[in-house]
């Protein structure tokens, strides 16, 4: 357990903390007695487990402290994080004023939640089937961390200067997409190990 590994499980263990703030927050909202400081210790939460993921990254790199402990609990330490803010703000509105700016549209935590199950299965049937996976981050992939990060953002800080429907179609959309993108690459893998096609004679 190196520090770095700790740091992560110190994450990883922030999500239920937020997701219970956030939650009472919505809460407190629909009794008309709005807690703000629940509101700001989730987004405090939220930032320090954020930016945690950049620490533990460094630490592991600075101090050589890379591991395959640490190469498990770091995705699972991000992706919680991200999907745990994007479904508890599908379910718990934030905004008393307008629902439209408290909460998700239905459909969006369900495209995110498909397209990393569909990974995560996806791996696991290269996994079984070639007995290794090359996962290649798409810059598409990364552009939907950055606009699932921004759609959570405009929720929790109340932004109105951009119409959050817009932010969260962005983000649908380039899920979607590197979604298409991480599937063609699992199938193109499959078919180099000659698993995805018929043999020709």
């Amino acid at each position: 357990m190196t520090t770095a590994n700790k740091i992560t499980v110190v994450r990883i263990l922030m999500i239920p903390a937020f997701v219970t703030m956030a939650i009472y927050y919505g809460e407190s909202i629909q009794e008309g007695a709005r807690a703000e400081w629940m509101r700001f210790t989730a987004i405090a939460i939220f930032l320090i487990a954020a930016v945690s993921d950049g620490l533990d990254g460094y630490v592991a790199r600075h101090y050589k402290q890379r591991s395959a402990l640490g190469a498990i609990l770091d995705p699972i330490a991000d992706k919680g994080l991200l999907l745990s803010a994007i479904i508890t703000l599908s379910i718990s509105n934030w905004s008393e004023i307008d629902p439209e700016y408290g909460r998700f549209p239905a459909w969006f935590p369900v495209l995110v939640i498909t397209r990393d199950a569909v990974i995560l299965v996806g791996a696991g049937v290269l996994h079984m089937l070639n007995g290794k996976v090359h996962v290649k981050p798409s810059w598409t992939g990364k552009v939907a961390t950055v606009l699932q990060m921004a759609a959570i953002a405009w929720v929790m800080l109340q932004l109105r200067f951009l119409s959050l429907l817009y932010v969260v179609l962005a983000a649908g959309i380039f899920t979607f997409i590197s979604g298409i993108i991480y599937v063609s690459d699992g199938i193109r893998q499959l078919q180099v190990e000659g698993h995805a096609h018929a043999t020709r004679h």
